[in-house]
C-alpha cells in the first residue's frame, strides 16, 4: 500500500470535509494564483535518512513518489514558456534531492534556461558523494548565485537537530555546510519550531553558530534563516473562512499557493499531478491536473476555476495562522 493511500479524508460532520462551507456553516476561504512564480518539484521521497516529524514521510524505503526527470522538467519549462507564466524560479524539494541522479542534470536544465533555482538539501553524504560535487562545482562557477542550497537544520545544537535526524547527522549537515560555503555557494537555512523556543533567541543561537563556522547567512532575514511553524494533522485547528482575512489582516495574497505549485509524480501513475503547494503530496483530493495549462482551470472538488479552496489542516496551521511559506 502507498504511503498517501493511508491518509485518511474527513468525514462528514468534521472539520475541513466540505470544500465549500467550513463545520459551523460559513464559507471557506479559497487563494487564487496571483502569479506562478515558483514551481516546486518533487524529486522524489527516497531520503538516506528519516526524520521523526517528516509530514511527506521520507525514508530510505519510501518511493511512493518516485524520481523525477529531465525528460518531465523540459516538459514543464516548455509549457511556462508556451503559457507564458512568468516563472522566475524553479525549486526542488524531496526526500533528498541529491539522491536523485538526474539531480545536477534537472539543476542545469533550469539555470540554462534563466530560471533561478531553489534546492532544499539536509547536505549530508548524498550531496557530500564527489559526482555530485563536481557537478555543483560546475554550476556555481557558471551560474553564481542563481543557484541557492537550503539546508535543513532543524534546531542550532546537535542534541535537537540528531533527535530529529539520527546521531551524527548534525554534524554531517555542518560538514556539508562548510564545503559549500568555502565554495562560495548561496546558502540559507531551514529551521523548526518544534521545541517551543521563542524566535528571538532560536535567531540568537543560529547567529552564534553562523559566525563560530563563517557561514554567510543572516539570521535575522527571514528568507535566509526561516523558521517553519510545525504540521501536525492530529492537532485542532480552525477553519479558514472568508471573513478570517481581515480579522487576521491578511490578504489571499500573502499565502504561498497564490504564487506557486507543486508537481509529483506517483509511481503508481503512468505521469506527474500538478498540485497546489508542497505540503499536501499524498492527498489525491488536492491533484489539480496532469499538466499546467489544466491546473489553471481546475474546477473540481477542492479548486475553483484555478483558486485553491483552504480545505485542509495544513492550509489553517501552517500558512494562514503560522505565517509559512516554502518559497523566500
Amino acid at each position: 500500500m502507498l504511503a498517501y493511500e493511508k491518509k485518511i479524508t474527513p468525514l462528514a460532520g468534521q472539520k475541513f470535509s466540505n470544500p465549500d462551507i467550513t463545520l459551523k456553516g460559513e464559507e471557506r476561504a479559497e487563494v487564487a494564483l496571483n502569479k506562478l512564480e515558483t514551481l516546486w518539484i518533487n524529486t522524489g521521497t527516497l531520503c538516506n535518512i528519516e526524520c521523526q516529524h517528516c509530514y511527506i514521510l521520507s525514508s530510505p524505503t519510501n518511493d511512493d513518489l518516485q524520481y523525477f526527470t529531465t525528460v518531465e522538467l523540459a516538459e514543464l519549462i516548455a509549457e511556462i514558456r508556451q503559457l507564458k507564466l512568468g516563472t522566475t524560479e524553479i525549486a526542488f524539494t524531496g526526500g533528498e534531492p541529491f539522491m536523485n541522479p538526474q539531480m545536477c542534470d534537472m539543476l542545469a536544465l533550469c539555470l540554462q534556461n534563466g530560471f533561478r533555482a531553489l534546492v532544499l538539501s539536509n547536505a549530508t553524504s548524498p550531496l557530500q558523494r564527489p559526482s555530485v560535487k563536481a557537478g555543483l562545482l560546475a554550476l556555481q562557477k557558471k551560474y553564481g548565485d542563481q543557484l541557492t542550497l537550503r539546508i535543513s537544520l532543524d534546531h542550532h545544537s546537535a542534541e535537537y537537530h540528531d533527535k530529529e535526524r539520527g546521531v551524527g547527522n548534525f554534524s554531517k549537515a555542518l560538514e556539508g555546510m562548510t564545503w559549500l560555503n568555502a565554495n562560495r555557494f548561496k546558502l540559507n537555512v531551514a529551521s523548526r519550531s518544534i521545541w517551543g523556543e521563542d524566535e528571538q533567541s532560536a535567531r540568537a543561537s543560529f547567529a552564534a553558530l553562523f559566525s563560530k563556522y563563517g557561514f554567510n547567512i543572516d539570521p535575522n532575514n527571514g528568507g535566509e534563516l526561516i523558521i517553519f511553524p510545525e504540521m501536525d494533522e492530529r492537532v485542532d485547528v480552525p477553519e479558514i473562512t472568508t471573513g478570517c482575512w481581515d480579522i487576521l489582516g491578511l490578504s489571499p495574497s500573502d499565502i504561498m499557493c497564490a504564487t506557486s505549485r507543486m508537481v509529483v509524480h506517483r509511481k503508481s501513475h503512468d505521469g506527474y499531478k500538478i498540485l497546489p503547494c508542497t505540503l499536501i503530496a499524498y492527498d489525491a483530493e488536492f491533484e489539480m491536473a496532469d499538466n499546467l495549462a489544466d491546473s489553471l482551470v481546475a474546477n473540481h472538488g477542492n479548486f475553483n476555476n484555478g483558486a485553491v479552496k483552504l480545505n485542509h489542516q495544513h492550509c489553517a496551521k501552517f500558512c494562514v495562522l503560522g505565517g509559512g511559506s516554502c518559497s523566500a
